[in-house]
């Protein structure tokens, strides 16, 4: 539906009157389910909903990492000595290959400070930081383990990773 929508805003205006319709709109609708069920064949839906209290403590996490690390970099941008000791950091997750991984390196991305380098080395992520000595490890893992525990897979205690 939102392929069509878009595919409607691109229209032009005349286009939208009852008697005009025809290629126009065929064209869209033949795209957009097309293209929905093409996303449906690459990437299958997953039903597993996220537990609500672990994924706000994340969010919660996220919202605070966000604004101390904002202010950090805010201060290592106007110090005129500019205190950086860059670093690449390659942190164990248990995280399996593909879409979990993924989301985990976008969203620890978003964190001022931190930048996902590589998703698919086997066993590990690897990470780029702007200061060494800062525990971006120690961090990285409290985020891993709420970040499993949102899907419920940080319950087992089992490793789950795929090579």
């Amino acid at each position: 539906m939102l392929l069509l929508g878009l595919w409607l805003l691109l229209l032009e205006p005349e286009s939208w009157s009852v008697p005009m319709i025809g290629l126009d709109w065929t064209v869209g609708a033949v795209a957009a389910v097309g293209a929905a069920l093409l996303s449906l064949r690459l990437l299958p839906p997953s039903f597993q909903t996220p537990r609500p209290w672990p994924l706000l403590r994340l969010a919660l996490r996220f919202l605070t990492q966000s604004v101390l690390a904002g202010l950090d970099v805010t201060r290592r941008a106007l110090d005129p000595r500019l205190p950086l000791r860059p670093a690449l950091v390659h942190q164990p997750t248990r995280l399996p290959h593909g879409m979990a991984r993924a989301l985990f390196g976008a969203l620890t991305s978003q964190v001022p400070g931190t930048l996902a380098v590589d998703i698919d080395a086997p066993g590990e992520l690897l990470y780029h930081c702007l200061d060494q000595h800062q525990d971006v490890g120690r961090s990285l893992a409290a985020d891993e383990a709420l970040f499993l525990a949102v899907s419920g897979a940080g319950r087992s205690g089992r490793r789950e990773r795929r090579e």
